[in-house]
């Protein structure tokens, strides 16, 4: 694992990718880059009136994440591992699945403009579950600008992420079954995917104790 200098989780909402990160940071001593959902002011308009917000949205989550990198570069003279809950791409993955052409248009020219020169990671775990565990865990946690997140939009959503991780082959890819295992209060199922990270071979694996 020591060559994994930068580790990405993602996944789409509830799927548990800050949870995980927070404990792989803490295993390694790593310095963490976490998003913060709850800072963008049009997040919640969204879920309820997703045509009116998306745009503005969008772009507070891209300038959130941009300036995130950035500290993230920093930080590399002082923690020689770095683990993110999210990559840049999932900018525009989301930007896709919301925009309207003429807003998407606009979108990627400022994405165009903002965005830094960023390295790859150099694994990415992608934490994968069905909608219904999904929405089961984003009720369970009770976040007041989630409570609009309706199960279409969340079928989506995860339509989109089997999608591009079907295509992406920047660096390599861990995919986990996470509606099968607790990575966060199961010590065994923590240090079975330790493992699993620690024998990585090629460019993609999986991550799926019950089978």
């Amino acid at each position: 694992m020591s060559t994994l200098g930068y580790i990405a989780v993602e996944g789409p909402i509830g799927v548990g990718k800050t949870s995980l990160a927070r404990r792989l940071a803490d295993t390694l001593g790593a310095a963490t880059v976490f998003e913060e959902a709850e800072a963008n002011p049009f997040l919640e308009r969204f879920y309820t009136a997703p045509r009116e917000a998306a745009l503005p949205a969008q772009l507070s989550f891209l300038f959130q994440r941009t300036r995130k990198l950035e500290a993230l570069a920093q930080a590399d003279m002082f923690h020689p591992v770095r683990v993110a809950d999210f990559m840049l791409e999932k900018d525009l993955l989301f930007a896709e699945l919301t925009l309207d052409d003429s807003e998407l248009a606009l979108y990627h020219e400022v994405y165009r403009r903002v965005t830094p020169q960023v390295a790859h990671p150099d694994l990415v775990i992608y934490l994968q579950a069905p909608v219904e565990v999904l929405m089961r865990r984003i009720a369970r946690r009770g976040r007041a600008f989630e409570r609009g997140v309706n199960r279409d939009y969340l079928e989506q959503v995860v339509a989109a992420y089997t999608q591009f991780f079907h295509h992406y082959n920047q660096t390599r890819v861990l995919i986990v079954n996470a509606a099968t295992v607790n990575l966060v209060d199961d010590d065994a199922d923590y240090a079975r995917l330790l493992e699993q990270i620690r024998t990585l071979r090629g460019n993609r694996a999986y991550f799926n104790p019950e089978m």
